[in-house]
């Protein structure tokens, strides 16, 4: 094979070729580009393992490209970009597992495309091909593997056979498309009843979680204000003495029975201790309290 715009370079309106059965692991990219106004090209059993996204660049007016029983594993997408007129593509019999989202969108424009005979892997992987091929409804693509699907059309599954988290289940008589547009919506939004109550328990967590807070903060606040009131309550002192009399008659009686009498001459040391400024507190034992009437008699002598 020449590697770049030399192929039949002598044959420019060429409508046909027909390369099937040549070992071409690998194709150059452009290597078709001088074939402007070829029609059909049949690459098939050519042990193709691999397609450069320019391999067809300058095909712009290809209608059928057929490439069945190869080795490809994998689709590079943009591949069939430069192909605008493509009407035709074979791809049944290679080694495709599964196809990407991208490589569909562009093979929606091709009206008439064969997958089968790939060893499809029926996992939740395929189910954008699932849905493709539904829309397609011509198609009778089986799967591969698993062992327990094998045989079966991909088409024909569920959700659950697939091994995904949501289950589609349609009702009798609901058509193709509208089975399409349930599953479409079903993949792309949640169910409105576990919505909505998800939202519920979250709104529920947050109110309980202010609340408590709200809780903790009175109880401190109470705690605090409880701690400063009983660190500002002061008892006033105790205007009765022990014995019964007042301080400040006990002291008017000594003062009246030594008012210019110089027989007790501490009576300025107490007068000069009771103006300090300070409190003392006094205490009296019972031995040393004199009794009512004895103390009126020790006055009167006075």
């Amino acid at each position: 094979m020449p590697r770049h715009r030399t192929l039949l370079m002598h044959f420019p309106f060429l409508r046909s070729l027909n390369l099937s059965s040549n070992a071409m692991p690998v194709l150059s990219p452009a290597v078709f580009s001088n074939l402007g106004a070829l029609r059909l090209l049949d690459l098939s059993s050519c042990s193709i393992t691999y397609l450069h996204m320019d391999t067809f660049e300058g095909l712009g007016n290809l209608n059928t490209l057929l490439l069945r029983n190869n080795s490809l594993q994998d689709l590079d997408a943009p591949f069939l970009l430069p192909l605008k007129t493509l009407f035709h593509l074979d791809l049944q019999h290679n080694s495709l597992v599964s196809v990407d989202t991208w490589s569909l969108q562009l093979m929606e424009a091709v009206p008439q495309v064969h997958l089968e005979g790939n060893p499809w892997v029926c996992d939740c992987t395929v189910e954008p091909l699932q849905r493709w091929l539904q829309r397609r409804q011509a198609l009778q693509v089986t799967c591969m593997s698993p062992p327990g699907l094998w045989g079966q059309e991909i088409a024909a599954l569920d959700s659950q056979d697939l091994g995904c988290q949501m289950k589609h289940r349609f009702p009798r008589g609901l058509s193709t498309a509208q089975q399409i547009t349930v599953t479409q919506n079903d993949t792309t939004t949640p169910p409105a009843g576990k919505a909505g109550r998800s939202w519920q328990y979250l709104v529920g967590f947050v109110v309980a979680a202010i609340v408590l807070s709200v809780l903790i903060a009175l109880v401190a606040k109470c705690k605090l204000a409880h701690k400063n009131f009983a660190s500002y309550r002061h008892r006033p002192l105790p205007e009765v003495s022990s014995i019964g009399g007042s301080p400040m008659e006990e002291t008017s009686s000594w003062g009246r029975g030594s008012w210019g009498s110089n027989s007790m001459p501490g009576s300025a040391d107490l007068q000069a201790e009771d103006d300090d400024g300070f409190i003392e507190d006094n205490y009296i034992q019972p031995s040393e309290q004199l009794p009512e009437k004895e103390g009126r008699q020790f006055h009167t002598s006075i």
